[in-house]
């Protein structure tokens, strides 16, 4: 930074020609705000008093580096240059920089001392509390504000929003409406993220026609807000006719529009899309990525995320992320372990998304060591999301008393167990047949943590009863159910049923599954696998010949291979694939193989 740098805010006319004056604008210009504070001693001592504007200028940038410290020295500076009592601007100045630092009781205590409060003041400490979250006290200083104006009622609005607390902001955006207070974008600003979470087409389309006779849709923000809450409320019809009719569309506005269609699945139309963006950026091409991913098409995100490394634009944290997820779907090690390279070589600063991402993806890949390495070498382990990839690892692998054991290092750890946790816990119960011990977790994670139970939660139970063949507290607990029994709970209740021979249950699970989806030709799959098991083989066939007369149609599945860094799907019967001689080939030499080894292994046993 030039040495002649004058900060806005320092008129240099009014300073003093002193060399006192002149050290400390020079360090405020090269930035070294520590050192220019340390230097208000000696201004102090000399009787010095600098104008307000500087004082002004420099708690701005101790607000801006959020440094309380150096901002209470500068406090304690006003107070011994006989400024005990600083002025409204000063104070105002005094409130923004404690508040922008997180110290809203120091804030408040300059609010109550000032003696004429204007309205700025209050917005200012209105605005500090609802940026920390803490509506309650901003609905106190709300309520017994003598003057409002629209800044105000955005700000509560806006708080509510980004808190959570949705209803009482939208009461406060009906109540600035009846009041007939003039909106600006701002006030739409605040609506539109209740339009977004609440996903509530009637109002957006409300909010929408609001915008529009009030002249903002030209506004980018907001324009790029209404086609986010259309695209939240899964309304894309709507979000395309807004977003083709906007004349001047940003970076955020194109990319929400890809996810829209990302996340209805329609593939091509977000390629397509993402292809005719004049500019993009890392959001852009992970929002691509990512949808690739999670409509199963790692290969197609692989090859996006190669694009993205020739042109040189930095990934992000959830880029790597679902780059990872994408190597776990299909399997492929070699891709996982060279994003795992390329985060150590640029010593990128992984977060615990990614690192539970890498060690996700080495665990799917069959290489659960690599993944325990990875957990055991991560510094911060404070947030359970790491721990419950780690303790589902184990569990998926078979090794399910190491899960439980690492689940109660996660509790002496004092992280605290969430509801993924007790999801994952109960199924290494269940595997483990440890009834006793997984009904001893559900209640005290329940009862002690306050984890309110949800609907995976009890099918998780009901298994681990099952399982144990516990069938009246199994029955007891489908009773105690706050849930509708769907195909999730009868589907797992099947396989228990199978395991453990019990046709009369597994047949009324059977007709619950007809009843719910008669057109299933897995379900009556499983009914025939029950027939099969007990060694009904007239009722298997009669189950046949129905599947048969109802034409139902399976859905085929399909398999991975990598070969020579190119990932192949191919089917049973596969026809089609270019190299299917050389799959059956090979096929016919792994079951010949197989036919010579088998005499061998049976004599053994």
């Amino acid at each position: 930074m030039p040495s002649n740098f004058s900060p806005r805010g320092i008129n240099r006319k009014n300073l003093p020609n002193n060399c006192l004056i002149q050290s400390f604008l020079s360090l405020i210009s090269k930035g070294q705000l520590s050192e220019a504070i340390s230097s208000l001693d000696l201004l102090a001592q000399r009787g010095i008093r600098l104008p307000a504007e500087t004082l002004a200028f420099i708690l701005q940038q101790c607000a801006k580096s959020k440094s309380l410290k150096l901002g209470k020295r500068v406090h304690l500076h006003l107070k011994l240059t006989q400024r005990k009592t600083p002025t409204t601007f000063l104070s105002n100045h005094l409130i923004s920089m404690y508040l922008k630092c997180g110290s809203d009781v120091d804030a408040r205590k300059v609010f109550d001392k000032i003696p004429v409060k204007n309205l700025f003041s209050y917005n200012n400490m209105l605005s500090g509390y609802a940026n920390l979250g803490m509506m309650k006290p901003a609905r106190n200083l709300f309520d017994n504000m003598a003057e409002r104006d629209v800044v105000s009622w955005n700000t509560m609005i806006v708080g509510y929003a980004k808190s959570g607390a949705i209803e009482e902001g939208l009461k406060f955006y009906k109540v600035l409406r009846r009041f007939s207070i003039r909106c600006n974008e701002f006030s739409f600003a605040g609506i539109l993220t209740i339009c977004v979470k609440l996903e509530e087409l009637k109002l957006t389309r409300q909010v929408h026609g609001q915008v529009l006779v009030t002249g903002f849709l030209s506004n980018v923000v907001i324009s790029s807000s209404i086609v986010d809450a259309y695209d939240k409320c899964r309304e894309l019809s709507d979000a395309r006719r807004l977003f083709d009719e906007t004349e001047v569309r940003d970076v955020l506005t194109w990319t929400t529009m890809v996810s829209g269609y990302a996340k209805l699945g329609d593939m091509e139309s977000a390629s397509k899309l993402f292809n005719e963006m004049p500019e993009k950026n890392p959001v852009s091409w992970t929002t691509l990525i990512a949808g690739y991913t999670r409509n199963g098409l790692g290969q197609k995100a692989l090859e996006l995320f190669t694009r993205m490394m020739i042109l040189r634009i930095r990934p992000n944290q959830h880029t790597f992320s679902s780059c990872l997820c994408a190597c776990a779907s299909i399997v492929s090690l070699k891709h996982g372990k060279q994003v795992h390279g390329f985060l150590i070589r640029t010593n990128f600063r992984s977060n615990t998304i990614v690192m539970s991402s890498l060690i996700d993806m080495y665990s799917k890949c069959g290489c659960l060591n690599d993944g325990r390495q990875v957990f055991d070498l991560t510094d911060n382990k404070e947030n359970s999301m790491l721990w419950n990839t780690m303790i589902s690892a184990l569990t998926q692998h078979g090794y399910d008393e190491q899960a439980i054991r690492l689940f109660h290092d996660m509790v002496r750890s004092s992280v605290k167990p969430d509801k993924i946790t007790l999801a994952v816990i109960l199924n290494a119960c269940t595997h483990s047949g440890l009834v006793q011990e997984g009904l001893t977790y559900f209640e005290s994670m329940t009862h002690d943590l306050g984890i309110i139970p949800n609907q995976e939660h009890h099918v998780c139970l009901i298994e681990l009863l099952a399982q144990a063949g516990c069938s009246d507290q199994l029955m007891n607990q489908l009773e105690k159910m706050p849930y509708e029994h769907d195909s999730y709970l009868w589907n797992a209740l099947h396989g228990v049923c199978r395991i453990h021979g019990n046709i009369d249950m597994g047949r009324k699970v059977v007709d619950q599954l007809i009843d719910q989806n008669p057109q299933s030709s897995a379900t009556y799959g499983l009914l025939s696998s029950i027939y099969s098991a007990l060694g009904k083989g007239r009722l298997v066939e009669k189950v046949r010949q129905l599947i048969n007369e109802r034409q139902f149609k399976k859905e085929q599945a399909i398999s991975w291979i990598e070969i020579e860094n190119k990932v192949h799907a191919f089917s049973v019967s596969d026809s089609l694939h270019p190299m299917r001689d050389v799959l059956y080939s090979v096929l016919e030499q792994l079951a010949g193989q197989m036919g010579e080894d088998s005499p061998s292994l049976d004599a053994d046993r």
